[in-house]
């Protein structure tokens, strides 16, 4: 199974193509959106191409495809106009043997963990910066932003095969962070 992780698109229309073109590209069987999809909120400045409704719009026409949990940015107006589920704080995914704890990373993150056994995988966004590392007792994996990267992050985007979480950039969709499990 292939697996694409997007996070924090923020309604930029520009980006939210690229994850659309990168995905179709990769052949990726699902796209996991790890929250903050419409709306940029009041800390970011605007992303390239802000267009909530263009988003909308390339993420319903891949409700098939997709899995989401909430971020902080999203609100019920936002689950009204979008054609699969995204409110969720959190989902559990089981790869390699190992569980994977999947959320936007405002309420679950390195400073407040959920419960997790040794080996467990911790993925989320919401800092807008690229990890990947052991923390304690479980993995930490962030892929970053892919409308809006701080502190010298690229936009990115990043997939999981065969035992491997890669981090792409988005442009060029090339490699620049892995991590095995």
């Amino acid at each position: 199974m292939k697996l694409m992780f997007a996070s924090d698109i923020h309604g930029s229309g520009y980006y939210c193509k690229k994850i659309c073109e990168a995905y179709a590209k990769e052949k990726a069987d699902r796209l996991i959106l790890l929250g903050d999809l419409l709306y940029h909120g009041p800390r970011n400045d605007l992303p390239r191409e802000y267009d909530p409704k263009a988003v909308t719009a390339m993420l319903n026409n891949m409700k098939n495809e997709i899995f989401a949990v909430r971020g902080n940015c999203e609100a019920e107006v936002d689950q009204m106009v979008l054609e699969f589920p995204c409110m969720a704080d959190y989902m559990l995914l089981f790869l390699n043997g190992r569980t994977v704890f999947v959320t936007h990373g405002h309420l679950y993150n390195t400073d407040n963990p959920p419960l997790l056994k040794d080996g467990d995988i911790l993925i989320h966004g919401h800092t807008h910066v690229q990890v990947m590392e052991e923390t304690g007792n479980y993995v930490y994996i962030n892929p970053g932003s892919a409308s809006l990267p701080k502190d010298g992050s690229k936009n990115a985007y990043m997939i999981y095969e065969n035992g491997v979480f890669t981090i792409k950039e988005l442009d060029e969709m090339q490699p620049f962070m892995s991590y095995g499990i």
